[in-house]
């Protein structure tokens, strides 16, 4: 009898520790995730705007133009990314007002051996009409033919006008 009891006893203690220990691994509301200084670049505040720039140093690097920086047509994009955010040897690379109306579009191309998981350096030029507004936003798309969300992804890069 008091065996089946020790038993009984043990059984609910090693229940009720299994299910804390699954309660401690996902808890009924998420973690704050702990964001880094430089993870946003934040726009003056009469614009409202806050372009995220998260960091992507391990998918895209983008040499030239550096944020914030004046451009001019036309501009010279060089950069190096990982293979796979080429499809074919390239990727789109838009520039956009600070309405983010599309003021230019041009394909960023390999310069080396795109079918690779390493860097792989890329080039642009493109030409635009500089529009009224003094800051735009350089988007540099991750190539994604199949059209999933899942595979997207971008770098902006927000940029002034002359």
């Amino acid at each position: 009898m008091w065996f089946r009891i020790i038993v009984f006893i043990v059984v609910v203690v090693i229940i009720l520790a299994a299910g804390y220990s699954i309660y401690q691994i996902y808890p009924s509301e998420p973690a704050p995730m702990p964001q880094e200084e430089d993870e946003e670049i934040r726009e003056p505040e009469e614009t409202g705007k806050v372009y995220s720039v998260l960091d992507k140093t391990d998918l895209i690097r983008v040499e030239n133009p550096e944020p914030n920086q004046i451009i001019t047509s036309p501009l010279i994009i060089k950069g190096e990314a990982r293979g796979y955010w080429f499809f074919e040897a390239d990727f789109p690379v838009k520039l956009l007002d600070d309405e983010e109306n599309l003021i230019a579009l041009e394909i960023a191309t390999a310069q080396s051996e795109w079918m690779t998981e390493d860097f792989v350096p890329f080039e642009a030029v493109m030409e635009f009409e500089t529009p009224l507004g003094e800051k735009g936003i350089l988007v540099f798309e991750k190539d994604n033919p199949s059209g999933l969300p899942e595979n997207a992804d971008e770098l902006r890069i927000p940029v002034l006008f002359d």
